[in-house]
């Protein structure tokens, strides 16, 4: 499986909004950027740029779409948040996430289905 290109805080603004409205045109994309994110044209062309060198997105005679789902970025920035932070312990991550945040009924029901479904 290939590895799942980093995206930064920037990008994955802008990626959010490439997400909602693909494909789309970069001079529609612009003027998204600028409403939604204050960027000029010229920074989300260079963001373009950048995401189209790391196969993150595509621009084909101007239309872009994401070569990557807003899932698959989310999995590879926590997965590498979890092995940075907690050298790589999914225990010591929900021990530490659920002391910052009081989980609710619902919330621990869904967890624990996660690792039910896990267990088969």
């Amino acid at each position: 499986m290939m590895e799942t290109p980093k995206v930064f805080e920037s990008e994955y603004r802008f990626c959010l909004i490439l997400w909602e409205n693909e494909p789309i045109k970069s001079t529609e994309l612009a003027k998204l950027c600028e409403a939604e994110l204050g960027w000029k044209k010229a920074t989300t062309y260079t963001v373009i740029k950048r995401l189209s060198e790391r196969n993150v997105i595509k621009s084909e005679n101007a239309i872009i779409t994401s070569l990557v789902s807003k899932e698959e970025v989310q999995t590879a920035e926590i997965d590498d948040m979890v092995d940075r932070t907690f050298s790589g312990s999914i225990p010591d991550f929900l021990a530490a996430f659920s002391k910052s945040r009081k989980l609710s009924q619902k919330e621990i029901s869904e967890i624990q289905k996660l690792i039910d479904e896990y267990k088969d």
